[in-house]
């Protein structure tokens, strides 16, 4: 009972956001490594090599669950944190200016969030749905007789619509990581007077880097400076 009250307190719904944002920010750091393995520009033979590894690993394969579960619980808390502070002040004073207590992306990490979320369906739509249900064998194989999963993101990449929408989504990112991973932290009683300068560097850092990286991933194919 106890436990079930404290999820279900602002505090709890805060530490389960931080939680489930540093398990987040961890396969990000995975993804976009291996995402940036395609400027290795071998006819992504480095970049299929290990995108089959991270496919059919069974160790992987079960932490895409744990992934799946981690990214909606994450969503589902935000969107419930959110309600429940609006909820709190149906009104907002005529003399309070948000502005001045807050920059306006910790004030918009709902809509940074669904931005996001967007972003997410039309990717998994384009990629975790060919590789784990319909197939990739209509795109060949590489130079080393690996399926090619890089053939299927030139393919992908060549529309601008697709391409405009990860853009989008990697700009939505940044602004998401740039709030949320100092947040996490916080929210999870991990700060300190002698550690939140790195932090919050880090933090600057990674939400410039990452972004980046996912946002060059599509571009670079579109324009054909990967092949």
């Amino acid at each position: 009972m106890a436990n079930s009250a404290l999820l279900n307190s602002s505090i709890g719904k805060k530490f389960l956001m931080g939680l489930t944002g540093l398990f987040l920010i961890s396969f990000l750091i995975v993804h976009a490594s291996i995402n940036a393995m395609i400027w290795f520009n071998d006819g992504g033979v480095t970049f299929n090599k290990y995108a089959h590894f991270m496919g059919t690993n069974l160790i992987v394969r079960t932490l895409e669950i744990g992934l799946f579960a981690g990214l909606l619980l994450h969503i589902v808390d935000g969107l419930l944190l959110y309600k429940k502070n609006r909820d709190a002040r149906p009104v907002k004073y005529a003399y309070n200016k948000e502005s001045a207590n807050s920059p306006w992306y910790s004030r918009s990490m709902a809509l940074l969030g669904t931005l996001i979320l967007l972003f997410l369906v039309v990717h998994l739509g384009n990629f975790w749905v060919k590789t784990r249900i319909t197939g990739v064998e209509q795109y060949g194989v590489d130079a080393e007789h690996q399926e090619n999963l890089f053939a299927m993101m030139q393919q992908v990449f060549q529309s601008q619509v697709i391409v405009g929408i990860y853009l989008v989504g990697c700009f939505s990112l940044f602004w998401h990581l740039l709030h949320g991973f100092k947040s996490a932290f916080q929210s999870l009683g991990l700060n300190h007077v002698k550690y939140n300068e790195a932090i919050v560097v880090i933090g600057i850092a990674f939400s410039i880097i990452v972004p980046v990286i996912f946002a060059l991933m599509p571009v670079t194919i579109m324009l054909g400076w990967v092949k």
